[in-house]
C-alpha cells in the first residue's frame, strides 16, 4: 500500500492558537492530521524563518493528536506572498527538487493554508503535473448547537483529482460549448469540407484567445464579410468586446475622401467640411473594424492604418491632436497580398502586420460536398425572410444538386451566386414547392448566365496561366484587355521584333518609336513577363 504524504504551507493566521486556547480552535494542518478515513504518513511542512516557533509548536501538537505522522520542514522564505511570479518561482523550484516517487507514495497538496496567490500556484503546478499529485481542501467544523457542546477541532475534507478526463459531465460541456462556437462562425450550417472545418476550429481559437488582427482571404462572394460579423459577434458574447461592428468596403474610398472616412476630420479640415467627423476607425473604439478589400487602400491610408494598429492612435485630417481609438482589426482581401508588396502597391510592414492570422476561403466550386446544406441555409433563410415556407420535391432536388456539384458548375460568384438561385428558385415555386420545371429553368439560367460571364478573349486562359489567378485578378479590367491582345500577337508571332512590328505599326509610321522589340519588352515587363513565356510552343 502506497504511503500518503501531504504538501503544505504552514498558515501563519490559520494555524495560530494561543498557550491556553489552541485546543480550543480548529487549525488546518493540525485538523489534517486528524481527518477521518486519510491517515497522513509524512507531512511536507512548508515555511519561512519568520514562522520557526509557530512551526515548532504545531509539529508537536501533531506529535500528540498523530503520534505516527512523520513532519518534515522546508524553509522557503519570500519576501511577498503576495507577488505571483515570486510565489511561483519558488514553489515551481520546490516542486522542481521534490524527489517524488509515485510508486510507493501517494501525493496531496493542501491548499488551504496559505494566501490566494499560493493557492491558484498549487493548482497551476498541480494542474501542469509539476506537482504529480491530488489538491486537498480542509473545511472548518460546523459551529456547537449550544455553548456546552464540546467544540469540533477537525472539521471534514475533499479531494480535487485535476484530471478532467475523470469528470465527463464536464469534458462533455466543454466539447459542446467548442462545438456551438464553431458552428455559431458558420451560421449553423453542418458543412462537410474537412479542411474547411478544420480552419474555422483554428479562427473559433483565434477569436477567442487574440486580440491580433485577422487577414480573411479568398474570391469575391466567398463569405468573408459574413465570417468577419460572425467573429464580432462571438468575440462579443464572450464579453471580449463591448463595441460596434465597423464595416466598410475599401474599394469604394477614394482621395481625401479615403482619409476622412477612415480617419475623420476637424471642422474646416477642408472646403466642404462644415463639421466634425469621427471617422469610422473612433466608431470602432471598443469594437471590431473590418477593413474588406484592404488591397484597394492607397498607401497613404496604409501608412496611417499601421499606425492606429500599433500604437491606437491616429490623426485626423486637419487636427494637430490624435485620437485614440481601441479596436480590433479584421481585414478582407481578393488579392494575393504578398504580389501587392513586390509590386510595390501594398506597404511590407503593414502586410507583415497582418500576416500573423491569415485564413484564405475556399471558392464554392472547391467545396461542392458543402453546396448540399448550403442549399438547406438558404432555404432556411429566404422563409425567415419571406414568411414561406418553401420545399423541394426530392427528383427536383437531386436534379440541382446534380447539376451543382458537377465539374460544369462554374459558380463564378460563389456563394452569391447559390443564394441569387434558391432566391429565383423560391420565389418561382408553384404553391411553395420547386419542382423539376423550376430546377430546369434555372440550370438554362445559370449556364446562361455563366457563358455570358466567360473571359471576353480566349487569351484570358494564357494570361491566367501566365500570371496566375491572384495577380490577374490584381490587374485593372483596362490594362488586362489590352495585354491579352498583346499576348495573342507575341503567340501567333516568331520573334520579339515581328511581335513590336504588328503591334506598333501606326506609331513607327508617325515615327514615334523606332524601337518596336524595346517597346514590347519594357510593356511586358511591367507584368513581370518575358516574351519566351508568352510564345506558344505547343
Amino acid at each position: 500500500m502506497k504511503r500518503r504524504v501531504v504538501i503544505s504551507i504552514l498558515g501563519t493566521t490559520l494555524d495560530v492558537g494561543g498557550r491556553d486556547d489552541r485546543w480550543k480552535r480548529w487549525r488546518p494542518t493540525v485538523s489534517l492530521c486528524q481527518q477521518s478515513g486519510l491517515f497522513v504518513d509524512r507531512l511536507e511542512l512548508i515555511r519561512d524563518n519568520r514562522s520557526e516557533a509557530l512551526a515548532r509548536q504545531i509539529i508537536g501538537d501533531i506529535e500528540q493528536v498523530s503520534p505516527g505522522t512523520e513532519v518534515r520542514q522546508h524553509l522557503v522564505n519570500m519576501r511577498d506572498y503576495w507577488d505571483f511570479s515570486e510565489v511561483y518561482t519558488n514553489l515551481r523550484d520546490f516542486a522542481r527538487a521534490y524527489p517524488f516517487d509515485t510508486e510507493r507514495e501517494d501525493y496531496l497538496v493542501n491548499i488551504t493554508t496559505g494566501t490566494h496567490v499560493a493557492q491558484i500556484c498549487w493548482f497551476l503546478l498541480t494542474e501542469a503535473r509539476f506537482i504529480p499529485a491530488r489538491l486537498l481542501q480542509l473545511s472548518p467544523p460546523r459551529r456547537p448547537k449550544s455553548p456546552e457542546d464540546q467544540p469540533d477541532l477537525v472539521g471534514s475534507h475533499s479531494i480535487i483529482d485535476l484530471d478532467l478526463s475523470r469528470y465527463d459531465a464536464i469534458a462533455t460541456r466543454f466539447a459542446a460549448e467548442r462545438d456551438e462556437a464553431t458552428s455559431f462562425l458558420k451560421s449553423g450550417i453542418a458543412t462537410r469540407s474537412a479542411a474547411f472545418n478544420q480552419m474555422i476550429d483554428q479562427i473559433e481559437k483565434v477569436a477567442i484567445r487574440s486580440r491580433a488582427p485577422v487577414l480573411l482571404t479568398g474570391p469575391t462572394g466567398a463569405g468573408k464579410s459574413q465570417l468577419a460579423r460572425r467573429i464580432y459577434e462571438l468575440k462579443k458574447a464572450q464579453r471580449q468586446v463591448s463595441g460596434d461592428f465597423i464595416e466598410v468596403n475599401c474599394a469604394t474610398l477614394r482621395g481625401d475622401q479615403a482619409m476622412s472616412t477612415l480617419f475623420g476630420h476637424v471642422k474646416g479640415a477642408f472646403t466642404g467640411a462644415q463639421s466634425e467627423r469621427a471617422g469610422l476607425m473612433r466608431s470602432a473604439d471598443k469594437g471590431v473594424l473590418f477593413l474588406d478589400e484592404i488591397g484597394e487602400l492607397g498607401l497613404d491610408e496604409q501608412a496611417m492604418c499601421l499606425r492606429a494598429i500599433e500604437e491606437k492612435r491616429f490623426l485626423p485630417v486637419g487636427a494637430d491632436r490624435d485620437t485614440t481609438s481601441d479596436f480590433q482589426l479584421l481585414a478582407g482581401t481578393n488579392r494575393d497580398l504578398s504580389v501587392s508588396v513586390k509590386e510595390g502597391r501594398f506597404r511590407e510592414d503593414l502586410f507583415a502586420r497582418l500576416n500573423l492570422w491569415t485564413f484564405s476561403l475556399p471558392a464554392l466550386k472547391d467545396r461542392k460536398e458543402d453546396i448540399e446544406p448550403n442549399l438547406e441555409f438558404e432555404l432556411r433563410r429566404y422563409g425567415e425572410r419571406e414568411g414561406q415556407n418553401i420545399t423541394f420535391n426530392k427528383e427536383a432536388r437531386d436534379a440541382y444538386l446534380r447539376f451543382a456539384m458537377a465539374p460544369e458548375a462554374a459558380w463564378r460568384a460563389n456563394f452569391r451566386d447559390l443564394s441569387a438561385s434558391v432566391t429565383r428558385m423560391a420565389t418561382l415555386a408553384p404553391r411553395g414547392r420547386v419542382d423539376e420545371d423550376t430546377v430546369r429553368d434555372e440550370i438554362a439560367r445559370l449556364r446562361s448566365l455563366w457563358s455570358g460571364a466567360k473571359p471576353m478573349d480566349e487569351n484570358e486562359d494564357a494570361l491566367k496561366d501566365l500570371l496566375g489567378a491572384d495577380r490577374l485578378n490584381a490587374i485593372d479590367l483596362f490594362d488586362r484587355v489590352q495585354l491579352q491582345t498583346v499576348i495573342a500577337v507575341c503567340r501567333r508571332t516568331n520573334s520579339l521584333s515581328a511581335a513590336g512590328r504588328e503591334l506598333f505599326a501606326v506609331s513607327r509610321l508617325d515615327k514615334k518609336s523606332s524601337n518596336d522589340a524595346d517597346r514590347l519588352r519594357k510593356y511586358l515587363a511591367r507584368f513581370g513577363l518575358a516574351f519566351d513565356a508568352c510564345v506558344d510552343r505547343s
